[in-house]
């Protein structure tokens, strides 16, 4: 089986003392690629290291994270960090999956949202300009981002909407604005999760498999530190919710991850 792990953040400091043996784990598992999001400065040499040490089986993403934007003054700076990368990606990087993660995340104040707002347009802008998908993490801000995104309709933006946790409406709306897939991780094992749900009505095309690990680990080890090794426990979820094999919806999401973000 191979699976892909399309939002990892492996290189975190929840991995410090076995990240190694945490991606021999993952390639046990059948995960044969981790793609890598960028939060902000203080965690890319961490990023870089990682894909440096692993460039086949790790792959990076290159952005600004909404909530790095909040309270931070140097906000400009790190976005001005984020396109220099792009556009001259560090030595020992090949390329750069994707733009992200990007987006807007509300949940923890209101206060900047013209601040991700500019950031996220600008973002946006940089992927259509070097021709990568982007990557994009939402929450609490589903309807302003299907508003945002609407702006960009028949404009060629594609990627994936990370950790997607809306309704099947806002799934079905969302794809008439580029060609977009969606993440899917821990949270559709939970067992009162609404997401199963929206699963069942989403086409198998439009999905891709993630963790976001150490973050929203799926059952049955939801309470633990998460890692991309348990990226099969969603792929049988899905697997359940569809009425397919495992094997079918890995090779199906692995297809669909490297149509957005290559091979």
């Amino acid at each position: 089986m191979k699976l892909t792990d399309t939002h990892s953040h492996l290189y975190e400091p929840e991995f410090d003392q076995d990240r190694e043996e945490a991606l021999a784990r993952a390639a046990e598992a059948g995960v044969q690629r981790l793609l890598l999001p960028a939060i902000d400065s203080a965690s890319h040499e961490r990023l870089f290291g990682l894909c440096r040490r692993h460039p086949k089986q790790c792959v990076p993403m290159m952005g600004l994270h909404p909530t790095s934007v909040n309270d931070n003054p140097h906000w400009r700076e790190e976005l001005a960090l984020a396109e220099h990368y792009l556009a001259s990606p560090p030595e020992g990087i090949a390329r750069f999956c994707a733009v992200g993660e990007i987006g807007l995340d509300l949940y923890w104040s209101r206060d900047y949202r013209q601040e991700q707002y500019e950031t996220f347009r600008r973002q946006i802008d940089l992927s259509l300009a070097y021709g990568l998908p982007i990557a994009v993490h939402t929450r609490d801000a589903w309807p302003e981002t299907a508003e945002l995104m609407r702006t960009y309709r028949g404009r060629g933006v594609r990627g994936v909407f990370h950790a997607f946790s809306d309704s099947a409406e806002t799934y079905r709306e969302l794809k008439n604005y580029g060609d977009f897939a969606f993440g899917i991780g821990g949270v559709v094992t939970f067992r009162k999760s609404k997401l199963a749900d929206v699963v069942r009505e989403m086409d198998l095309c439009d999905i891709v498999l993630e963790t976001d690990c150490p973050y929203l680990t799926p059952v049955p080890h939801r309470g633990e530190r998460n890692e991309s090794a348990y990226v099969r426990f969603v792929c049988e979820k899905v697997a359940e919710l569809k009425g397919l094999t495992p094997e079918e919806v890995a090779t199906a999401t692995t297809a669909n991850a490297e149509r957005i973000f290559g091979k």
